[in-house]
């Protein structure tokens, strides 16, 4: 796949001052790996918690579902960091990364997180409005956990795979 004439032209100011720059280079990368780091590492801490709330009484569920809540919020934070200075990174080299199957499988899988995290939301809020221990609510928790859990790991990996592939 080649990226649209139009589109590189639009990009080429950016494309340029960003090659030209190690300054604003180094700047770039480091936001897009401190989004990863803050939300990831916060949403797989988050989510070791809910894989371990599954074993605990109803109370200790009921506070680990008031903490996810506050988790949600920075988790989000840090994608959004992650997202905007990825998109500065794609604008940088869109010759190389609109054609690359990785980045396409990457953006997926971003996708699918953003998914299961908001149904990880609903589920926490169906929780919290009936925080049952024997609802079946826990059980889509724990596999959202699970799912999570693989989602960042393997975007982490596809991430350093295109930088490798470029």
């Amino acid at each position: 796949m080649i990226a649209p004439a139009a589109l590189i032209d639009l990009v080429k100011p950016w494309a340029d001052a960003y090659s030209n720059s190690k300054l604003l280079a180094t700047v770039v990368t480091f936001v897009h790996v401190a989004g990863l780091l803050f939300g990831g590492g916060l949403a797989v801490a988050a989510d070791r918690g809910t894989l371990r709330a599954m074993q605990r009484d109803a109370g200790l569920r009921g506070s680990h579902l008031e903490e996810l809540s506050a988790v949600h919020r920075v988790v989000l934070t840090g994608l959004a960091l992650s997202l905007s200075s990825g998109l500065l990174l794609l604008a940088a080299d869109l010759d190389t990364y609109f054609g690359s199957w990785i980045f396409w499988t990457k953006m997926g899988m971003v996708a699918l997180l953003l998914a299961n995290g908001f149904m990880m939301t609903r589920t926490e809020r169906t929780l919290k409005a009936s925080p049952d221990p024997e609802s079946t609510a826990w059980e889509r928790l724990h596999r959202a956990s699970i799912v999570s859990l693989a989602l960042w790991f393997a975007i982490t990996l596809a991430g350093v795979a295109l930088v490798n592939a470029a």
